[in-house]
């Protein structure tokens, strides 16, 4: 079995923080959305895996995933160009995935318990195809599942319905044989003109081939939004196994879970409250508050802010005495307050898509 690992999209919800590379490199918990996948796919005894690369950021998630050796698998990179789809994303690996099954994998996706149990669905029982599902309160927001009510079977899928008629949407990922690829060549595009990967399954149920579903135990979450990295932080702190590696001073403060870096140095007079990792080779001064559910990346000095339930993907700068909470700062970011005599104000650069609370 092979894995389809899909990297692409313009992350248009996500801007700013998207201008300068793919979402699915954000880290949540300090490791990229993209590697979760990754190793959610190994983890399943998926070892060959294809990369779809977008247009945005591709040398970037070459650089990051590379060969795949470091994750104990061998990744092939294919281009898939404009984003024009899921559905179309299968179709430009047709060669890469040849008569193999295979899994396809949503990058900036995250699920509690990976996809081993939608393999053992496959392999336990004969069908061209199983789709993942979960229970939402906004089905409106997906591609959504009805059953049949007597046979419990699948018979219809909807992308993103006005009027939902099942709260069964489609988790990201999605496990294939070969007939998904004449399904493919039979649809055109939808509305918002992709190849809708909803309209290929079903064109599969309708032309009597075998898909089946599973209900996904945990939770999943779909990353594309600000609110929703913020939670997938959460979640994955809470989980959160304690280990310090790097400095704590004499007179620094750590409460509850906590995990910090190699070369990283809590000076005295800090706190740290998890659950809160703090990458490698990061420096938190006196006077500064870090905690709960805050994820600091590799390279970051913190000096007298307060930072909660926050993001600093990393080699930033913070020397400012102002709270922070639930805050997405991207990487190579100063932050600092001035005592100079300046004209009363907020002074702020800020790129689109962005949200602030003042």
């Amino acid at each position: 079995m092979k894995g389809l690992l899909l990297s692409g999209g313009s992350g248009t919800r996500l801007r700013p923080l998207t201008h300068s590379g793919p979402k699915q490199l954000i880290p949540v918990a300090n490791k990229p959305v993209l590697v979760y996948a990754l190793e959610d796919l190994r983890k399943a005894g998926i070892t060959d895996i294809g990369v779809i690369l977008g247009l945005n950021g591709r040398e970037q998630v070459i650089e990051r995933i590379g060969d795949g050796a470091e994750y104990g698998v061998n990744v092939s990179y294919i281009d898939q160009g404009a984003p024009l789809g899921i559905a179309h994303a299968v179709a430009c690996a047709e060669d890469f995935l040849a008569d193999d099954p295979f899994v396809v994998y949503l990058g900036d996706n995250i699920l509690r318990h990976g996809i081993a149990p939608l393999v053992a669905e496959y392999e336990q029982r004969h069908c061209d195809a199983v789709i993942a599902l979960q229970r939402v309160a906004n089905p409106e927001r997906y591609g959504v599942a009805e059953l049949d009510a007597a046979t419990g079977r699948l018979v219809q899928l909807v992308e993103k319905p006005k009027a939902p008629k099942s709260d069964l949407a489609l988790v990201g990922v999605y496990l294939f044989t070969t007939p998904i690829f004449d399904a493919i060549r039979q649809i055109g595009p939808s509305w918002r003109n992709e190849l809708e990967i909803t309209d290929a399954i079903q064109k599969l149920i309708d032309t009597r081939h075998v898909v089946r579903h599973h209900v996904i135990q945990g939770w999943w979450k779909d990353t594309g939004m600000p609110e929703d990295i913020l939670e997938v932080n959460r979640l994955l702190l809470d989980d959160l196994v304690p280990h310090v590696e790097g400095t704590v001073e004499e007179g620094a403060v750590i409460k509850g879970r906590v995990s910090i870096g190699e070369e990283s140095v809590l000076k005295t007079g800090s706190v740290v409250v998890g659950p809160t990792i703090i990458g490698k080779n990061c420096t938190i001064d006196a006077g500064t508050y870090i905690g709960p559910y805050t994820s600091v990346g590799d390279n970051t000095h913190v000096s007298g802010a307060h930072i909660e339930d926050s993001i600093i993907i990393g080699e930033s700068v913070i020397t400012c005495r102002k709270t922070i909470v639930e805050s997405l700062i991207g990487d190579k970011t100063q932050i600092r307050s001035t005592d100079q005599k300046l004209p009363m104000g907020h002074r702020l650069i800020v790129g689109s898509g962005s949200s602030i609370d003042l």
